[in-house]
């Protein structure tokens, strides 16, 4: 009797004898390597344990050559100070300073005690800086009186000085002008290397367990007022250990890091990525700098380089310094914006960085849900973000909840070890992007728009917010658009993003000026310039926030009409393409005056 074999296509009319329903787009992340249980305290223990005369913290603006001893040991000397302090687990600890090798000290000795670093964005006003010290209730304050060469901290030290029940300052660089004004860094360290007692800060360390939040990490609200998203060691160790996986880190290998350490691409991205993986980081200078930059890629001799499309296009466009060489450089990982392909194609010829990788992630998530290997074919690293992380779910959802077909777009979603533990004192906002499904799986709403191809790469396509993308920075529409309506010559104000090919996306702003009321007679305000706009902009939320456009409605070639949803909402995405328009006409009429 002959037995007859089903031939593919009969076995699959078996299977589905119905049109096969598509395959949704949901993904689960390598179960490899596992998860570890460590704290940031215990990692830098094991790291030192193995790696301790190996250089781990170059910082070539300060002189700093930190080896994995040294940081131990400054971090356990700091902590012990903080105890000293009063500074007990829970307690919330701020710092807002440039890139240096004592911001690495504070967070490690933060982190040992079982306390909460408070990291504060350089580029907050004095105003900004004190809400966020204030909203997480601050024990001590660590800064410097300047960052870099266009941040002045006077204003907000003055404020800190009037507030009645204020945070103790700690300068981490630099003399006090006064006597006993502001405790030093280094004075912290002094007292303690003398006291010598380290039995209080073993008795705290052990009591530190990975789960605990370690990190508050502000980022900005649609409401205009920061959100702080609360992550922990658990979070940080493991997603800094699988970033360094994919980017094939070794304790051969130095990682030149531009990006601050107020960001999780300095911090979690370039910090604990090389931590964990025995190597060396470079922070070229206490903000970023291109010439320090160049430098430090050929007198460090990098093998990988971080850094924001911004960053890079800067550097390619700059002059080499004499005997640049970046033979050894190989990796890194490009993020925080869409990546032109003329600017990956120059990351390959130019630096030859071969293996490069492209990375999505958000503070919300650790930062990083997919990156790319450094295998990976070009196409793919140039057009996707790469695939999932381990131990990590995403899904793609419409607007109703519902799991997409793959190759569909919609609201990526993602759920696993890496989510924050919530919003810092804000369990509205938490509620409304931390949704359990029906199965009871916690999933975060990225707000993102993406798409899954069949082979499990994502491309992110758009944003279902309006988040402003400029150089890396997420920027909220509607604080500036508040800011704009707060001039008493502004009575309309609508921001969108306009893709720049510098920053990958720039603000612009529609404004209408305030009309004469004929209930109370008052006369017109005269009209502010473009230029008084942007300062008035920048004096409250910051340079990168200051609308490099500015379209006077119903003014030239303005239109005055707003387009309009049924709801009375304005189409941001026509008022966004009017602005591309308006700017391209401009330019052409610009080069044809030369």
């Amino acid at each position: 009797m002959s037995t007859q074999h089903p031939t593919p296509a009969t076995a699959t009319a078996q299977l589905c004898p119905q049109p096969c329903p598509q395959k949704l787009s949901f993904l689960q992340g390598p179960v490899e390597p596992p998860l570890v249980d460590l704290t940031l305290g215990e990692l830098l223990e094991l790291q030192t344990y193995q790696h301790g005369t190996k250089e781990c913290l170059v910082i070539p603006w300060t002189g700093a050559r930190w080896t994995y001893n040294e940081l131990n040991q400054q971090s356990s000397l700091l902590a012990r100070a903080l105890l000293e302090m009063g500074i007990r687990a829970g307690d919330r600890v701020g710092i807002m300073a440039g890139n240096c090798e004592q911001y690495a000290a504070v967070f490690f000795a933060v982190a040992r005690i079982g306390a909460v670093l408070v990291i504060l964005n350089n580029t907050y006003t004095a105003t900004e800086a004190m809400y966020g010290i204030r909203f997480s209730d601050c024990k001590v304050f660590f800064t410097t009186r300047k960052i870099g060469h266009q941040v002045d901290n006077g204003p907000l030290l003055e404020q800190l000085a009037r507030e009645k029940k204020g945070p103790p300052v700690v300068l981490l660089r630099g003399e006090s002008t006064e006597a006993g004004e502001y405790q030093r860094y280094d004075e912290l360290i002094q007292a303690s290397r003398k006291a010598g007692n380290d039995e209080v800060l073993q008795r705290a360390t052990r009591r530190v367990l990975p789960h605990q939040v370690v990190n508050l990490q502000f980022t900005s609200g649609t409401t205009g007022l920061p959100k702080a998203a609360m992550l922990t060691h658990h979070n940080l160790v493991n997603n800094s250990r699988f970033i360094g996986d994919r980017m094939r880190l070794s304790p051969d290998d130095v990682l030149c890091c531009p990006p601050p350490l107020f960001h999780c691409f300095g911090l979690v991205l370039g910090l604990l990525a090389i931590v964990t993986h025995g190597g060396k980081i470079v922070y070229p200078a206490e903000v970023f700098d291109i010439p320090s930059t160049l430098r430090a890629i050929s007198d460090e001799s990098c093998t990988a380089v971080h850094g924001v499309p911004a960053m890079f296009d800067s550097l390619f466009q700059a002059e080499l310094p004499p005997g640049f060489n970046c033979e050894r450089l190989r990796t890194g990982i490009i993020a925080g914006a869409p990546v032109p392909r003329y600017l990956m194609e120059l990351l390959v010829n130019r630096f030859g960085m071969t293996e490069f990788t492209s990375s999505y992630g958000l503070t919300e998530a650790s930062p990083t849900c997919f990156n790319a290997f450094t295998d990976d074919a070009m196409h793919r690293r140039l057009t996707t973000v790469g695939t999932l992380m381990p131990h990590a779910n995403a899904k793609i959802v419409d607007r109703e909840g519902n799991v997409v077909p793959v190759g569909e777009r919609g609201e990526l979603c993602m759920a696993g070890y890496q989510l924050q533990a919530g919003y810092w004192n804000n369990s509205e906002k938490t509620n409304e992007v931390m949704v359990r499904d029906a199965a009871g799986v916690l999933w975060l709403h990225t707000g993102d728009e993406a798409v899954f191809d069949e082979h499990g790469y994502c491309t992110i396509t758009g944003r279902f917010k309006d988040i402003i993308i400029r150089g890396g920075e997420n920027i909220y529409p509607l604080e500036i658009e508040e800011r704009l309506m707060a001039h008493s010559s502004i009575s309309r104000a609508i921001v969108v993003g306009l893709k720049d090919k510098h920053y990958g996306e720039v603000v612009a702003a529609f404004v209408e000026h305030t009309k004469p009321s004929q209930q109370t007679q008052t006369q017109p305000q005269p009209k502010p310039t473009d230029a008084d706009l942007r300062d008035w902009v920048r004096s409250a939320l910051g340079k990168h926030k200051a609308p490099a456009y500015v379209f006077w409605l119903g003014e030239g070639d303005v239109p005055a009409h707003v387009p309009l949803t049924g709801s009375g909402k304005v189409r941001k995405f026509e008022m966004a393409k009017l602005g591309e328009e308006i700017a391209w006409r401009r330019r052409r009429s610009l080069e044809g005056k030369l």
